[in-house]
Parts: structure tokens; sequence; C-alpha cells
């Protein structure tokens, strides 16, 4: 039977496609074999950045391959993380994600569940803090929050952009307190702080790393931050719930591989992952940036990004986005 020229060329193209696929198919016992690329779906430069490259460039004397660190950017990270979630499952393309991963669902943002990746590691965590102007009418956070409730969303509270963690950050508290801010959304933390350092706003809601040169310059102070513990950064500034405020918010980010990545592939990432963060290189960036190590394994990194995604999930719809 004689079939026409297109669909013959079609036939051949599938058939071709089938045999690279296969070949794409890494056996877990001898990986890896070749390049890794690990995306990183914010633009280089910042803190995301800059700390995967750091264990990009530990992982390769760990795996004995080059790891090629992929910047692909836009849709507030989900660009980057769809790039991964539909990468072949053979543990040539990871990538980074941040804690806006849990939240997507819940802004509404774009069509991605933690569930739809294999965990590699953890790597830090980044507690949010208020922070005012050093000569500002409140010296800890209750009085500030008292200003809150005395003056109803007169207090203008920058954050890096509307639905980033900073943003919601805020929102909860305002929440948890029963008070209102003036949310004030800018391109990132730093014309956040800026923007409070020029006196045109009264307070932020970032992490202790984003003020570092304010607080160096004497122009800023930490009224409280919102992690687990207190920020090595700020040591002498208490947490929330040291002020009785039951809130955690925090930024972290990790690595993860396309769902259906191998076992042993991922066991081998896990183990490279954690000996890279044991590196000068990572801990002297992270010391430098003022970001707080946090290392969990593939297991518990899963957990906690479900989790995260289910409260996430229960708290965006309840909080008031504006006021």
């Amino acid at each position: 039977m004689k079939y026409p020229l297109n669909i013959m060329l079609i036939f051949t193209a599938v058939l071709m496609s089938g045999c690279q696929m296969l070949g794409q198919e890494e056996d877990p016992l001898t990986f890896p074999t070749d390049q890794i690329s690990l995306v990183v779906p914010f633009a280089s430069g910042g803190a995301s950045d800059m700390v995967s490259r750091a264990v990009a460039t530990q992982m390769e004397e760990e795996l004995g391959v080059p790891v090629t660190v992929v910047n692909k950017t836009g849709g507030s990270g989900a660009i980057g993380i769809y790039d991964v979630m539909s990468a072949p499952p053979n543990g040539y393309r990871i990538g980074y994600v941040p804690v806006e991963l849990a939240m997507y669902g819940g802004l509404e943002l774009a069509d991605i569940e933690p569930s739809e990746f294999e965990y590699l590691a953890r790597l830090m965590a980044i507690p949010a803090a208020i922070t005012v102007s050093a000569d500002a009418p409140y010296d800890n956070i209750q009085e500030f929050i008292d200003y809150a409730e005395e003056n109803p969303s007169q207090i203008q509270l920058g954050n890096s952009g509307t639905g980033s963690i900073w943003h919601i950050a805020g929102t909860a508290l305002a929440q948890e307190m029963d008070v209102s801010f003036n949310y004030v959304p800018f391109e990132g933390a730093a014309p956040a702080v800026s923007s409070l350092m020029g006196g045109h706003i009264d307070a932020v809601s970032v992490s202790p790393s984003e003020i570092k040169s304010g607080l160096d310059s004497g122009d800023l102070k930490v009224l409280a931050v919102m992690g687990e513990e207190r920020d090595p950064l700020v040591p002498d500034v208490p947490t929330l719930k040291e002020e009785g405020i039951d809130l955690v918010m925090s930024g972290w980010g990790g690595f993860v591989a396309p769902k259906g990545t191998p076992n042993e592939i991922v066991e081998a990432f896990n183990l490279a992952i954690e000996n890279a963060m044991n590196e000068e290189t990572f801990q002297s960036l992270a010391s430098t940036r003022g970001l707080t190590p946090a290392y969990l394994p593939s297991k518990e990194f899963k957990n906690f990004a479900i989790d995260q995604y289910e409260y996430f999930n229960e708290l965006i719809p309840t909080i008031r986005m504006n006021n």
C-alpha cells in the first residue's frame, strides 16, 4: 500500500522522536553522564539566582558533570516552573522553586500544584519582617499595631508586588490583629525599601536581608520578624510569636525535578545538594546575603511544600488583599 509523501514524513518524524525519547532514558545506576540544566524562574542577580549558582558550582564537583543555570522568567516564576514540570523525568533538567509554588493556586495565577514534582532538597528560608524608619513613632510591634488600630488604613505598608509572599505577610498580620493597612506594591523589595528610606511610605514587610543596608546606615529599624526563630541579621529583634502573635510567614526555596524522576536520581541530587550546602561557598553567600540555610531532604521537603500549599489555599481567599 502506498502512502502520500506527507504521511510518510509524519510517520518518520514520529519514529525518530520516539527513538530520541528512548535515547533520553537514563539508567539511574549510571546517572549522570551529561550536562544538567538548572532552571531558575527569576532574573539573574537576585537571591534565588545567586544561591542556585553557588549550589550548582559545588554540585558539579559532586556529580562530575556541568550544572548550567538557565534563567527563565515571567508569570511570577510560573514560566520557569512550568518548564521544569514539562521536562522529561530523567534528571537532566531540574529547577529552583520559591514559596510562590505553594501560592499560585490560592492566588489563581497558574495551574501549578506541589504534587506535580519530585523534591530534591530545600535550601533556605527567609522570614518576613516589619521594618520602619529609625525615627518612626513606634519602637516595637505592639506600638505599631496600636497605631494601626487608632489610624485605620493610614499606615502605608510597602511590599514586593501584589500577590507576593511579602504582600501576603502584611495582609496576614493585618487579619491576625484585626487592623488595616494601606498596601503599596512595588516591582521588587529593593524599590519598596528605597521608598521607605525616602520617607514616601511608613513601613515594609520584606525580609531582613533586603533592608540590611538601611540597618547598617542607621536609617531603619526592625520591629519584629515573622519566622519560627530570630533572624541572625537582627538577633536582638523578637519574633511575632515571642510577642504573643501566633503567625509565621517566610519565603523559602529549594530544588525540584519533573514528576516521575527515578528515586535513585532524586537521592543522588539530594546527597549532592546537602554536601554543596556544607561547603564554604554556599555558607559564605548565605551569611553575606542574610539568608538562613534551612536544608530539608526530599521527602520532608515534599511534605513541607504540600502543607504550605494547603495553608495558603485556606489563607489567601480569606484575607483582605487591598486594605
